[in-house]
């Protein structure tokens, strides 16, 4: 007995495809759609005429070299900035960030704040997240309305249903469910996102012929982290957000961790660690609460200049990394790695005893075909991610409702 699909599930479906490949995108004609999607020239027409009417998409001017060509010039279609908004939330140490993006993806309001996270009680930090997104949704010239989705990342572990904190080295705080707090607060729906898989959601959108269907992004800040992806679904554990690379082990009986456990690739590779053999303070040494990004250039200048202790300190840092990749590529085969925050911007420190260590496993059989691109700044990544994450939910639930997504439970790459 065959199986048809409603008429309804088809249009949502093919709205869907529609608002997506225009996202993609950014100003695609209907013929660019129609080659994307595989859908035909007038099911386009009658879906964008729809949409234009709704106000979700609206046409954009043909381009200059668009109008050069000969024939009647081609329209392009563009998301409608002002149909939908969402707010990202980025909760790292000791820093605070919110910001308004539009349909469009641009970000039309933002705030920073410098927190202190370490020693905050679990009212206060709760309360600096709260007054942080009410002070923007209270803005006299944002359309409060508008709003549709609050994304918020933290660096450490989430449930896997995106609705918790479960653990974090930014807090001696455990178990807090930001998402039904900010949902409870503000009657937005919301997701707790961890900070990493958000790295990878918005690589994927930046540059999706390299990160596509296998990639891993690490961050290399005072704490190590990774987000990856496996034949296009973002990895997640079976309760958590999983991904805790920088608390495998890469010498049992190690170095001191924040995490109170020994021997960490993040004792040796996460900033405190890299500050802490620098200054030869010993593996047995309380990590330092903070290092700041100029400390840390300022260290890596040191170490490119001669070959003393701070050299000696990426040179570790890089052997953690390379026998952790390359155990994880024993296991996934080698794929694309983005390295990102600011000791990425020290890659060229990390990288020989990186990859000299990589070859000495199982996984490192083709180190010399594995690549790794590097960004310095790892908040506008993670800030894209969630803007992403949430925008999605909006093309799929709003505006083609209907669509079966898996948001919620943070297993698809939006």
């Amino acid at each position: 007995m065959s199986v048809g699909i409603r008429h309804d599930d088809l249009r949502r479906r093919n709205r869907a495809m529609v608002i997506s490949a225009v996202r993609r995108a950014g100003q695609p004609s209907r013929t660019e759609i129609a080659a994307t999607t595989g859908l035909s020239h007038s099911t386009i027409s009658a879906i964008s005429s729809d949409l234009i009417g709704e106000g979700i998409l609206s046409e954009s001017k043909a381009s200059e070299a668009v109008s050069l060509k000969r024939g009647r010039p081609q329209v392009g279609l563009a998301l409608n900035p002002e149909a939908a908004a969402v707010l990202t939330v980025v909760l790292s140490l000791n820093f605070l960030s919110v910001a308004v993006i539009d349909y469009a993806g641009q970000v039309i309001a933002e705030e920073q704040r410098r927190l202190d996270t370490l020693t905050m009680p679990r009212d206060e930090l709760i309360g600096e997240c709260t007054a942080i997104v009410r002070r923007r949704l209270e803005d006299p010239d944002l359309d409060v309305q508008n709003i549709a989705r609050i994304a918020l990342a933290i660096q450490g572990i989430t449930d896997s249903d995106a609705r918790a904190m479960l653990w974090s080295p930014i807090t001696p705080l455990t178990n807090i469910a930001f998402a039904d707090i900010l949902e409870g607060e503000f009657g937005i729906p919301a997701t707790m996102e961890n900070d990493c898989n958000m790295m990878a959601v918005a690589l994927r959108w930046r540059e999706p012929d390299r990160y596509r269907d296998d990639f891993i992004a690490i961050l290399l800040s005072h704490g190590i982290g990774m987000g990856l992806v496996l034949k296009g679904e973002l990895f997640t554990g079976t309760h958590s957000s999983g991904g805790e690379f920088g608390h495998m082990i890469h010498r049992p009986g190690g170095a001191l961790c924040r995490c109170g456990r020994r021997g960490c690739v993040e004792a040796y590779a996460g900033n405190y660690a890299i500050w802490r053999n620098a200054k030869q303070m010993g593996e047995d040494a309380e990590p330092v609460a903070d290092v700041s990004d100029a400390d840390m250039r300022t260290l890596a200048a040191r170490a490119r200049e001669a070959d003393g202790p701070e050299r000696e300190a990426y040179r570790k840092a890089g052997e953690a990394l390379g026998f952790g990749l390359g155990s994880l590529f024993a296991l996934i085969d080698p794929a694309p790695v983005a390295m990102v925050g600011v000791s990425a911007g020290a890659f060229d420190l990390i990288e020989p005893a990186l990859r000299e260590a990589i070859a000495q496993t199982a996984g490192g059989q083709h180190s010399g075909s594995i690549s790794f691109d590097t960004e310095p700044n790892e908040l506008p990544l993670i800030r894209e991610g969630c803007a992403m994450r949430a925008l999605s939910f909006v093309d799929q639930e709003i505006f083609a409702p209907g669509i079966q997504m898996r948001a919620g439970s943070g297993k698809s790459v939006a």
